[in-house]
């Protein structure tokens, strides 16, 4: 059965995202890119709320810019092609490989679940995150926790009724001291 992971930047203090809708802290360095281009291998479809989807448009055309690495060319050639899945209330259409959610957030991954393919369901974006952590629906956390205290803005973990035991999978250090920790749900 395909995974559905969750895998964000955060800051020390557990947020996504600090006030005035500031991520500048989250730029990777290389080593740290290199870690999120392993990871989108992995993943076979990705779920992405309307905010995340709109920051991620750019990477539809990324592979015109010229300024653009290696790295951020291969991200780009991954990406591109990536099936998604948006979830919005007030878009009409979408770009790229991305098609609109028609049924909730537990009958999509139900469906996805269900179908042939391979690779993680790969969850973006703190709303919809939310959603499917409230639901039971995630199987992996995987989290770069970097060295900054934003103090506040938009939480990674939301406030939960209930307890979730993890069990720790992995975990590196890059040399930007980015700690990368990937937690599995203990079912």
């Amino acid at each position: 059965m395909r995974s559905v992971t969750y895998s964000m930047n955060v800051s020390l203090d557990g947020f996504i995202v600090g006030p005035d809708d500031d991520f500048n802290w989250t730029e990777p360095d290389e080593e740290t890119f290199r870690s999120w281009i392993d990871e989108i291998r992995l993943v076979g479809v990705h779920l992405l709320g309307r905010r995340l989807y709109e920051t991620m448009l750019y990477w539809e055309t990324a592979d015109q810019d010229p300024s653009l690495d290696d790295s951020r060319l291969e991200w780009a050639a991954l990406w591109k092609p990536l099936p998604k899945v948006v979830f919005s209330t007030t878009l009409s259409a979408v770009q790229g490989n991305a098609r609109l959610a028609s049924g909730d957030l537990a009958e999509e991954i139900e469906r996805l679940r269900a179908e042939p393919g391979e690779g993680d369901i790969a969850i973006g974006g703190a709303t919809l995150a939310a959603e499917a952590a409230a639901l039971g629906l995630i199987d992996e956390y995987r989290v770069r926790v970097h060295p900054v205290l934003v103090g506040g803005g938009i939480p990674f973990f939301p406030q939960r009724e209930r307890r979730v035991d993890l069990e720790l999978v992995e975990t590196r250090t890059f040399g930007s001291k980015v700690v990368y920790l990937r937690y599995r749900v203990a079912r």
